[in-house]
């Protein structure tokens, strides 16, 4: 009986793997992304600073969240905070382009944090980043929807994630943000 509960247990953990359990062969840091006006972003360049990246379209009910990861930025960029939107259309609710999305940022939200070109965050064609998230913190880091939200520690590491109903400025997030920078 001893042997059995053991093994329950075992079993059971291992379901709740994260990222303390994780085998990083590579960290956040390591890789490349195409920013929105075709740059590359070497994610290297962030190394050491504390990094939300969050999956954004224009027509999605969350997109007013915006504003509030502009908000997060400007108060905590200053003390170590990246905020890295990445434009997806792997919910079909982006436009068609990155000038497109660009300027509706700009416009609509005065957004001045880098962006992404449009990149797949789910499915066949999913960027290594996602790829990456998946492998090393299990499918919580799979977007469920827009505005879904991957903290990335100063070690490159996935600290946690967020799902799209949890509001940038919410005490959820700038708890462990202050914590972590």
């Amino acid at each position: 009986m001893k042997k059995i509960t053991i093994l329950g247990l075992t079993i059971f953990m291992f379901f709740f793997k994260n990222s303390a359990t994780a085998n990083y062969d590579k960290i956040f840091f390591d890789f490349k992304i195409n920013s929105i006006s075709g740059e590359v972003i070497d994610l290297n360049d962030y190394k050491n600073k504390v990094v939300l990246i969050v999956n954004t379209a224009s027509y999605c009910g969350f997109t007013k969240q915006y504003a509030e990861l502009q908000t997060l930025w400007e108060k905590y960029k200053s003390k170590g905070l990246i905020v890295l939107g990445i434009p997806s259309n792997s919910f079909n609710q982006e436009k068609n382009s990155n000038s497109e999305i660009k300027e509706f940022c700009e416009v609509n939200f005065e957004i001045d944090f880098p962006l992404t070109s449009i990149t797949d965050v789910k499915g066949e064609n999913t960027h290594e980043i996602y790829q990456w998230a998946k492998e090393n913190y299990g499918k919580s880091a799979i977007p469920k929807w827009n505005f879904y939200k991957i903290l990335i520690n100063r070690q490159g590491k996935i600290e946690n994630t967020f799902s799209s109903f949890t509001n940038p400025m919410s005490k959820k997030i700038t708890n462990i943000i202050e914590n972590i920078l």
